[in-house]
């Protein structure tokens, strides 16, 4: 097993993207009538929708300013039934975050089993609750913002 050697390597770094740096909500209220109605309680199954959503406040601010201080990567979920969201999500990441994401990109079910030591999702699923680093819990406690993680993560700067 490899470990890190913590003084002469950048601490890795997980973000995940539907409502941490992706504004989720926004993309669910651009739903057509008629997608709501076919797409009752799983709207994330709407092919497309991916690509309808804009950056949460301060994300794309915050992911530059992370991935000079860490090895960072985002770290999200495909809907297994929507046939456009592994694609969406690579053509966001492309237009939001730039060249410091490129090939920053991990599409999992399970995100527990990523190695790093730091994660933000907004919740525990998906193997977020068994990840082996610290979770920081966007939107919740003293991590309700952009800016308070920012200050948590690199308080120096």
């Amino acid at each position: 097993m490899i470990e890190l050697e913590e003084e002469k390597t950048k601490k890795i770094l997980y973000i995940d993207m539907d409502g941490v740096l992706v504004d989720f909500h926004l993309g669910i209220q651009r739903l057509t009538k008629a997608e709501t109605q076919e797409y009752a309680g799983r709207p994330e199954d709407v092919p497309g929708i991916f690509a309808r959503m804009d950056p949460m406040p301060g994300a794309v601010e915050a992911f530059d300013v992370l991935a000079d201080h860490f090895d960072t990567y985002i770290l999200s979920t495909s809907p297994w039934e929507n046939p456009t969201a592994a694609s969406d999500k690579v053509k966001w990441v492309k237009t939001y975050l730039g060249p410091k994401a490129k090939k920053r990109l991990i599409l999992s079910h399970h995100k527990n089993l990523n190695r790093g030591h730091i994660i933000i999702d907004d919740r525990l699923k998906h193997g977020v609750d068994d990840f082996q680093g610290e979770h920081i819990h966007f939107g919740q406690g003293q991590f309700k913002t952009w800016k308070a993680v920012l200050k948590y993560l690199l308080p120096k700067a």
